[in-house]
């Protein structure tokens, strides 16, 4: 270690400014500050040694110095009272933090700082200090350690005074910069020039339109110019590009930007070595950058203030807000208003104190990234809250002093920020603009209003539906709740008479299996539809009279076709639907004949009632579409590995099979079902258990044993995988092609599903006694492809070999986000992101929890998509586990709404056929279309760890 020179700033020779210098880059956190920033460290800054348990200042000390640990660690104390015996450590310091800028605005110390060993600090006094605050701000910043006290609520420089800084190693971000420059100087060399602007010069600086263009221009991954702008973002948050005059945003304008490696002067051109390096990479760091740049646009979107927010910016902070923990039980129009006030507040160090116990409550947080810390007085730390965790909501509701303390638990923590007043606004205006609608005392509708709503006047029941004078107002507004027969009267008198566009309408039909059973709604739609259809007009013109029928008759048909377009497979097995749908079209065939504004519904209902209509997903005709009367033939083992074939319906349940295998073995004995899996673990099938067979794993076997056998069931051979990676095989086969055999294959699966296996899945098939099974074998798929990719990577025992697979897995990826599958897409890069990978090459940003890049991704694509089926699961789980799905006795419809429109998501995505000349094959189509549709894989995580030590032994 480098010993620093003593000598005051005024004394010091250029030697010695070398040699600090040298020191302050052995420290991780200084090695991001430029140059000029270093030097004028080096020429101002003093050098302090502090033993054990030294007191460096007090809290309520006026401070005279800013602090930078070099070596050690200090603990930072609190005290309530400022007594400085009941003082709580919160926090310690380790090297690369900084304390002490309270200096920046003379305000006193909030922390006493004690030396926990001998420590090695940096000082910088405080006029010296100002003037390297001015000019090198946003990279002091990065360091600095925020006030220990509560921040002021309300003020817009909290993000400014603490930017983010990004989990991801500083090095990779780095070398993402490296190359993005080298490969602009090589590709587009008068990019990074020399500008005058105001007749000022602008040194080695490039333009952000441009930068933007030229992104935008290198690979498909980047789909829009947002999505540019914030991989950009990303680089800048880092310091691997700024600003010229340390802006902390990027902005597609004609603002001029600077690479890092810019920044001194007569920096050299890279060589033709490293040039070819930077090509080489480029498509890597492209794809990575594409996966973190939609979480840098959002961290600088939620920056602006409210009022400079667009309503492209407001609809990104919405569809964050819709998939937080804290936030799942709010409305969606609730939602909404939080968007438009919600403020990001970051804090960069761990032991930030948001706010103090007993301090009087003046916002709401939500924490988006990271965690905090609850302390009480006289307890310490009570509990711990993590990312969709809220605090310090209750000191606004009830008006009363903080609870608790708040203290950051690690660095850079990001948080959404609600004041009090906007909190307030919101909760009143929810209020007033709900309307309870109630029968003989109890509520049985719920209706909220929409921004467009004025009043609802004065609401009536005609013939037991809701009526609203006027009928207009009424259609403004949004149903929370109700009972069943109150939901589906309110859309008969309000609905559009649109057919194609009635998402209210489609959200009840398709979600209705979830609170009623189809034999109820079936009783339902009859009474009802059928009402509706031969409704008594009322008094009034003749012309009104007959549009008043003539809309009636509309709308119970209009909703008749949607239910049925809907369900066409269930209303088979319901005779009463189908009863009701004869005596429907025999109604409507003979009104027709009168009111020629029906004749247009006529073809489709014929349809239906012939049960003839085709759902309007293109199915390809040598698909295997799994329904509950479809029957598969199925192994089952014993413990000695001899199997037993049965042939089963789809749904079968555990107990079923268990009663097959019975006959077909001739046993008396009672055997248990269990699904064993290659690392051996067991798994007893319950008896209702619906569909086993789709339900296991890749390589799991399904045995059948007596109890006093199951502790010596062993996996099958084969269930182990392959020995040796198959890359002499699919290495000689274009990465294109193998992306499009991929497609094929995925979009057959994809298109199998139906949308009411989503439904199943989420609620739980055992209670609606259906199967899954088309959608348990699209999971199946994605798991298989990520597996694939493990598989081949720990099987791959040379290095350069193992470097290539990579990069082809990359090829084929950026390939598969071209053709629209963005299953397989991430399938591969979550594939690249397992632990028996990654530690072999570099960290891939896990798309799992980086649900901003996918949809940011599939909202600005046309159909034929094939999405990424595990994260919208994972949204109607979410929606699923954190509402609930009757309030008050009534159906909570809000939740159905936010799932129905996952589900609606999925009916987009393939409401345009696949395209199979999107790619042009090559003559071994054939060989290409086989290997991808029987890929081998080790399913065994912990085998797949082993292989990847094996590679590359543990560092010690």
């Amino acid at each position: 270690m480098v010993a620093l020179p003593l000598r005051r700033p005024s004394e010091r020779s250029g030697e010695d400014v070398d040699i600090i210098l040298t020191r302050l880059r052995e420290v991780k956190a200084f090695q991001r500050f430029p140059p000029p920033l270093l030097l004028q460290i080096c020429a101002c800054a003093f050098y302090e040694c502090l033993e054990k348990g030294i007191t460096l200042f007090r809290q309520g000390d006026i401070g005279t110095s800013w602090y930078a640990v070099l070596s050690g660690s200090l603990d930072v104390k609190v005290s309530e009272t400022a007594n400085h015996q009941d003082a709580v450590t919160i926090c310690t310091l380790g090297i690369g933090t900084a304390f002490g800028e309270s200096i920046l605005d003379n305000t006193p110390r909030h922390a006493t700082i004690v030396s926990r060993e001998t420590s090695e600090l940096l000082r910088i006094e405080q006029r010296e200090f100002k003037t390297l605050w001015e000019k090198y701000r946003q990279s002091l910043a990065a360091l600095l350690a925020p006030p220990y006290g509560a921040m002021e609520s309300g003020s817009n420089n909290d993000s400014d005074r603490c930017p983010c800084v990004l989990q991801i190693p500083s090095e990779k971000l780095q070398r993402a910069g490296k190359v993005l420059r080298n490969a602009i100087l090589s590709r587009a060399p008068h990019m990074i020039r020399d500008r005058k602007y105001h007749l000022k010069t602008y040194r080695q600086c490039c333009v952000g339109t441009e930068l933007v263009d030229w992104l935008v221009l290198q690979s498909a991954c980047v789909l829009t110019r947002s999505h540019a702008v914030g991989m950009w973002q990303a680089l800048l948050e880092e310091g691997v590009l700024n600003h010229v005059d340390q802006e902390l945003g990027f902005y597609d304008k004609y603002l001029f930007y600077r690479f890092l490696d810019d920044e001194e002067e007569d920096t050299p051109l890279p060589s033709e070595e490293e040039k070819r390096e930077s090509e080489e990479e480029l498509p890597e760091t492209i794809l990575f950058l594409a996966q973190i740049g939609p979480d840098a646009l959002l961290r600088m979107i939620l920056r602006k203030s409210p009022g400079q927010r667009t309503g492209d910016d407001l609809e990104i902070i919405y569809d964050e807000l819709l998939h937080i923990k804290a936030l799942a039980h709010l409305s969606n129009t609730v939602k909404r208003e939080l968007a438009s006030v919600v403020i990001f507040e970051s804090h960069a160090k761990a032991g930030t104190v948001l706010f103090n116990q007993g301090e009087e409550g003046t916002s709401w947080y939500i924490i988006l990234k990271g965690s905090v810390n609850v302390v009480i007085y006289g307890k310490g730390v009570v509990c711990t809250l993590h990312e969709g965790d809220d605090f310090g909501k209750l000191a606004l509701v009830t008006d009363s002093p903080r609870a608790a303390s708040i203290v950051l638990r690690e660095d850079n923590c990001h948080f959404l920020r609600v004041d009090k007043e906007d909190f307030n606004r919101i909760l009143r205006d929810v209020e007033a603009n709900t309307v309870r609608l109630k029968e003989h005392d109890h509520p049985v509708l719920v209706l909220e209003k929409s921004p467009r709503a004025s009043t609802l006047g004065n609401i009536k029941y005609v013939f037991g539906c809701i009526h609203t004078v006027p009928k207009s107002t009424l259609k403004l507004y949004t149903v929370i709740s109700g009972t069943p027969e109150k939901i589906l009267e309110h859309f008969l008198e309000t609905m559009r008479m649109d057919i194609h566009h009635n998402p209210a309408v489609d959200d009840f039909v398709l979600m209705h299996c979830v609170f009623m059973p189809n034999s109820q709604l079936a009783f339902l739609f009859t009474f009802n539809l059928t009402r509706t259809y031969h409704v008594t007009s009322p008094p009034g013109s003749e012309q009104e009279r007959l549009e008043y029928a003539l809309n009636s008759k509309r709308r119970a048909l209009i909703m008749t076709l949607r239910w049925a377009n809907t369900h066409t497979y269930l209303i088979q097995e319901e005779p009463a639907a189908i009863f009701f749908l004869e005596e429907l079209y025999g109604s409507l065939s003979n009104d027709s004949r009168m009111l020629r504004a029906l004749k247009d519904l006529v073809p489709d209902l014929e349809k239906v009632v012939k049960l003839q209509y085709i759902r309007s997903c293109h199915i390809p005709y040598h698909c295997i579409n799994f329904t509950c009367a479809c029957a598969v033939l199925l192994k089952v083992y014993c413990s000695d590995h001899t199997y037993t074939t049965i042939r089963i319906p789809v749904a079968a349940t555990g107990r079923e099979v268990i009663s097959a295998v019975t006959d077909k073995l001739g046993t008396t004995d009672e055997l248990l079902l269990v699904h064993l899996s290659s690392a051996g673990e067991k798994q007893i099938l319950k008896p209702n258990d619906v569909s086993v067979f789709s339900t296991l794993s890749i390589n799991g076997r399904l045995f059948a044993c007596p109890r006093e056998q199951l502790n010596s069931l062993t996996p099958l051979p084969d269930q182990e995988g392959p020995t040796a990676g198959s890359m002499s095989t699919f290495e000689l086969m274009s990465s294109k092609d193998l992306a499009y055999q991929m497609t094929m294959f995925d979009w057959e699966l994809f298109s199998c599903v139906h949308e009411h296996e989503l439904l199943y899945h989420t609620f739980g098939r055992q209670s609606f006694k259906r199967t899954t099974a088309n959608l348990d074998l699209f999971l199946r798929r994605f798991n298989q492809v990520q597996l694939w990719v493990v598989t081949e990577v720990c099987l791959c025992g040379q290095l350069s070999k193992r470097v290539q697979l990579l990069k082809k897995f990359i090829k084929i990826a950026a390939h598969c986000r071209e053709f629209k599958n963005l299953n397989s897409f991430f399938a591969i890069i979550m594939g690249m992101s397992n632990p028996a990978v990654s530690r072999l090459s570099q960290t891939w940003e896990d798309p799992s929890r980086n649900h901003r890049s996918y949809r940011l991704t599939v909202t600005k694509l046309e159909p034929p998509i094939i999405p990424f089926v595990p994260l919208l699961l994972k949204d109607m789980t979410f929606t699923h586990e954190g509402n609930k799905t009757f309030i008050d006795n009534m159906v909570n419809f809000e939740k159905m709404r936010i799932i129905a429109n996952t589900i609606r998501q999925v009916r987009h995505c393939r409401s345009q056929p696949f395209n199979p000349d999107i790619c042009q094959p090559n003559k071994n189509q054939a060989e290409v279309r086989g290997y991808v549709r029987k890929l081998c894989v080790i399913d065994n995580q912990r085998a797949l760890t082993q292989l990847s030590y094996r590679l590359e032994p543990r560092r010690t």
